[in-house]
């Protein structure tokens, strides 16, 4: 599995493309692109990539990761799956858009779920659903053990961790999600967060100051 990140939005939120090499099929992860430059990104490196877009997936609802929903299901025609217990944060997300900027958000309703400890397939790459709860009720993580890859989210940052001041949020519930779900993988496992840059299991668990 290749990974391929893009930075969007006022809030500077990573979206990534599970690229699997075998067949070119792809998933695109929490897409936060808004406006047409974004979007035209997006489409342009799929389209010089030869890539096959098959899956939506949202690690969790908040506003920055759910921009591009629509979008990519207007272009690309893929079922959209979320963790049913996002559903209220994604549900809100059209009360508060235009508050922060963002007044043509369009919403998206997902077509299935993310059930923790399913299996998603994109072409011939399997990733882990992992459920890691703390800074939105039903956050998920993607993990593809075969190339020690996790796609995180907002859960972990390097030397930092989600924010859990936000409606559904709770700081001890995501300590536990990352002790559990997170550091219990590989320390050579590369994090890509839903915000700045990459990390490792490893660099973590011997230095994030906030699990100490």
């Amino acid at each position: 599995m290749l990974v391929a990140g893009f930075t969007f939005n006022t809030f500077s939120e990573n979206t990534y493309l599970l690229i699997d090499e075998a067949t070119r099929q792809c998933a695109i992860v929490d897409p936060g692109c808004y406006d047409r430059a974004e979007q035209q990104a997006l489409r342009e490196y799929i389209e010089t990539e030869k890539l096959q877009v098959v899956l939506l997936l949202n690690t969790h609802a908040h506003i920055d990761h759910v921009l591009g929903n629509q979008f990519v299901i207007d272009t690309y025609n893929v079922p959209y799956l979320l963790h049913e217990a996002d559903l209220p944060v994604l549900h809100a997300v059209p009360t508060y858009a235009s508050n922060y900027g963002f007044p043509a958000y369009s919403p998206a309703e997902p077509t299935g779920k993310l059930t923790p400890g399913e299996v998603v397939r994109i072409g011939e790459t399997e990733l882990e659903v992992r459920f890691a709860p703390g800074h939105a009720p039903g956050h998920v993580v993607f993990y593809h053990a075969p190339t020690h890859t996790v796609i995180g989210g907002d859960v972990l940052f390097r030397g930092s961790i989600g924010r859990t001041d936000l409606p559904g949020g709770n700081h001890a519930t995501l300590l536990h999600s990352i002790r559990t779900q997170l550091f219990t993988l590989p320390d050579e496992t590369v994090v890509y967060p839903g915000h700045g840059p990459a990390t490792t299991i490893g660099d973590e668990r011997q230095s994030n100051p906030f699990l100490k």
